[in-house]
């Protein structure tokens, strides 16, 4: 298992930068996820007798890589919770998909769906808003970069739902490559080229923006050329 690539740390963040192939929490115990990892991180680094605090505040799922925030306090995870809830956190994904770009590139689309959770088949389906368990899911998606059957897309999510660009993105006829759950046909190692490069929070006890960032050239391997400008 790799070594926690800590993006930035003080008395109430750990900011990571998440390989993908490992769950932000919840696995079986025994198993590696970046919240167990941070807690031995914060453990060694202050040389901690007892177990560090870790607030999951939100999740990347297990194949997915990137920026993600950890609190270090209570009060810090409430005060980031709150943030999230109300949707006053900015969040910027990479992803290559398959597919054609629909329209002129560089143009931006606003995806809209109400979204539920298949129990049997555990993965998101769009719905109806008028199924029992409905959410809305609103993202933005930008064509950054085609080519052939493949686009590189910049991704704004503006709700926070489980799945949530790898179902719309489905939906909308660009599965994320190896995300085979969701349609893809291609693979793509590790994890799928899904990849949280941007996140900004405001700090829960200074109160100033902060900004966070996260290059997918450390996770990704064999895309196409005309994709790697984009990925600083």
């Amino acid at each position: 298992m790799p070594e926690l690539n800590v993006l930035f740390s003080d008395n109430h963040l750990l900011v990571v930068d998440k390989p993908a192939g490992i769950s932000t929490m919840g696995a079986e115990a025994g198993t590696p996820t970046i919240a167990r990892q941070a807690a031995e991180y914060l453990q060694r680094k202050h040389n901690k007798p007892g177990k560090a605090f870790i607030g999951v505040v939100s999740r990347l799922d297990r194949l997915v890589s990137g920026v993600l925030v950890l609190a270090r306090t209570s009060k810090a995870a409430s005060r980031l919770s709150e943030q999230i809830r109300e949707q006053n956190v900015a969040k910027f994904y990479l992803a290559v998909a398959e597919g054609k770009w629909p329209t002129a590139s560089g143009e931006t689309i606003e995806l809209v769906d109400w979204v539920a959770k298949d129990e049997t088949m555990q993965r998101m389906r769009v719905v109806s808003d008028s199924h029992p368990t409905a959410q809305l899911a609103r993202l933005r998606v930008q064509s950054l970069a085609s080519c052939g059957q493949q686009q590189l897309l910049k991704v704004e999510l503006l709700t926070g739902r489980k799945h949530q660009i790898r179902l719309q993105l489905a939906e909308f006829g660009l599965p994320i490559r190896g995300d085979h759950k969701y349609g893809a046909h291609s693979s793509f190692t590790p994890g799928i080229a899904l990849h949280c490069q941007q996140l900004t929070i405001t700090h829960p006890t200074l109160k100033e923006p902060m900004t966070f960032r996260s290059s997918p050239k450390k996770h990704w391997k064999n895309i196409p050329a005309e994709f790697q400008s984009f990925l600083s």
